[in-house]
């Protein structure tokens, strides 16, 4: 494969674990940093993985200024979709006609928000990333589990055929890493599908304070996971995104065999972040609402969480 220039943007938990892994693969990956740069550039990014090992990247093309970063051929977006806006004119920055900018990021309607903010020769991408890792210091990641990649193409300009080659250049970039990744034909299924995972596991996280663990052994929370779930499948469907209809018994038996993880949005909300309500709970209540289909739990749970964040 040729040697491609990676830009990463949001040098977290999953900008950080995936950049890593593609740096140590061999890849010319570049990391963009605001308030962790100084600590990178001083002691690199480790990588403490149940499934890898301790990996360390003592030598990190790290950037404090964009203006300063050489434009990349695939950039990775890791930052949360609250900063999506304020981010477009960094990936146009870092951009070139024809680069590739994929969106790691969680929640429905996240590339639709973006794509008027840059320009119309980008391919742009959604990353759906089945992972369990959080950032533990400045420039350390911890991983617990997992670490696919589903990917699909959004929106650029490229036609059918070229869109899905695109799309599995990107899976290709990833699996080089020895990390899975799928190209998927469908990336609004593909956000629907792990919105049935990100809807009752991050905001019963925060609202109860509690692990995937604690959620799962007590009947209570395992009842009202499953509800979430399948109100999530129900809202799919009327988009027109139908899942497999024991997809969500299917996620409880896969989170039963997890270690206890807790979810991103836990750590935002403790570390007084704001949530990233719309992308996980607005956008995908709103395209339900607006195909006839009402999800009361899901709109309680999104409620409450407006509540904690807005204080």
């Amino acid at each position: 494969m040729q040697r491609l220039r990676i830009g990463i943007i949001g040098t977290g938990a999953i900008g950080g674990f995936y950049g890593l892994m593609l740096a140590k693969a061999g890849h010319d990956v570049h990391f963009l940093l605001r308030s962790e740069y100084q600590a990178v550039v001083a002691n690199g990014l480790r990588l403490n993985s149940a499934v890898y090992g301790q990996l360390h990247l003592q030598s990190v093309q790290a950037w404090g200024d964009p203006a300063e970063m050489p434009p990349c051929d695939w950039l990775l977006v890791g930052a949360k979709t609250t900063s999506n806006a304020q981010l477009a004119p960094v990936i146009t920055r870092l951009s070139r006609p024809g680069t590739r900018v994929v969106l790691l990021q969680n929640g429905l309607a996240v590339e639709e928000q973006l794509r008027p903010l840059l320009p119309d020769n980008l391919h742009l991408l959604g990353g759906l990333c089945f992972i369990c890792t959080h950032r533990a210091a400045p420039g350390v990641i911890e991983h617990q589990a997992l670490g696919a990649v589903n990917l699909g193409y959004h929106s650029g300009p490229a036609g059918a055929g070229e869109s899905l080659a695109i799309v599995e250049e990107g899976a290709e970039l990833f699996r080089s890493a020895g990390l899975e990744s799928v190209a998927m034909a469908d990336l609004q299924q593909a956000r629907w599908q792990k919105l049935v995972w990100n809807v009752p596991y991050n905001g019963l996280s925060v609202l109860l304070g509690a692990g995937t663990t604690r959620l799962m052994a007590n009947a209570d929370s395992r009842a009202l996971i499953l509800e979430l779930m399948r109100e999530v499948v129900q809202g799919a469907a009327a988009c027109g995104q139908v899942l497999p209809e024991d997809y969500p018994e299917k996620l409880l038996a896969t989170t039963d065999r997890m270690p206890d993880y807790l979810p991103s949005m836990y750590h935002d909300f403790q570390h007084k972040r704001p949530l990233e309500l719309q992308a996980i709970y607005a956008a995908p209540l709103a395209a339900a609402a607006a195909a006839g289909c009402e999800l009361p739990k899901m709109r309680m749970l999104h409620q409450a969480l407006r509540f904690l964040d807005a204080g």
